[in-house]
């Protein structure tokens, strides 16, 4: 089998001219191999080209492509099976947790469906931490959550402290909660998304003053013990701030 050469496959076809210390080529095979598959090149249930063939492609070794394959297996991307060689699986199996596959995922997400996608579900795990943070709350988180409020409200002028103390505002709900795993998981999308500008996006001028706006009802939720009314604003906020960001497709 061979893969067309196209913008979004040309990683899975290299040059064939690649000099570089096999680790470093490995993560760059890697991240070809994870692109050709996320972008539906290589479609579920198709093979990829044979051992000898991405040799050549991409001017490595044999050992590289079997640990680059062998690194697509541990991502849920591939299944390799006798007599049928390294076959994509369907999407359901891919680790959409790990670095390389969401990232990759983000970085050839031209309609934003996966950062849609991204901020429907951080909406969903962080309102269910809201409200448990509202169950949970002491006199000191209350403390720690105004103080975050405040220190990001004084940052209101400079974009990147504001970006920055958004976030530790976020994190302290989080962490009031008590609910480690989808503290986690909502870590660890926000941090993959955050590295592409498409997540940031364009807030427009009162964004950030809407922010405040919406992070002291989630403040004011959680100090009142409100569960409902911590889970709602949360999810309200998320959703509200993707919208205001979001690029035009």
């Amino acid at each position: 089998m061979t893969v067309a050469s196209t913008p979004a496959t040309s990683g899975i076809l290299g040059s064939g001219e690649r000099r570089a210390p096999a680790a470093r080529l490995g993560v760059a095979v890697v991240h070809d191999l994870v692109a050709a598959i996320v972008t539906g090149a290589v479609k579920p249930g198709e093979p990829l080209p044979p051992e000898g063939d991405l040799v050549s492609s991409f001017g490595v070794s044999r050992t590289v492509v079997r640990e680059s394959v062998k690194r697509l297996e541990e991502k849920g991307l591939v299944t390799v099976s006798q007599g049928r060689g390294t076959v994509v699986t369907a999407p359901s199996e891919w680790n959409l947790l790990d670095r390389v596959v969401i990232s990759t995922m983000i970085e050839n997400d031209e309609t934003l469906g996966i950062l849609d996608e991204l901020a429907q579900v951080r909406g969903d795990l962080e309102s269910s931490m809201a409200a448990e943070a509202a169950r949970r709350r002491t006199e000191n988180d209350v403390e720690h959550l105004t103080a975050a409020l405040q220190v990001q409200r004084e940052a209101l002028g400079d974009l990147d402290a504001f970006q920055q103390l958004d976030r530790r505002f976020h994190d302290v709900v989080m962490k009031t909660s008590g609910s480690r795993l989808a503290e986690s998981i909502a870590h660890t999308l926000v941090q993959r998304a955050s590295e592409y500008a498409r997540f940031h996006g364009d807030p427009g001028p009162e964004g950030f003053a809407l922010t405040l706006v919406e992070h002291q009802r989630v403040l004011d939720a959680v100090a009142a013990g409100d569960a409902d009314d911590a889970a709602e604003a949360m999810r309200e906020h998320i959703a509200r701030s993707w919208e205001r960001r979001r690029l035009p497709r």
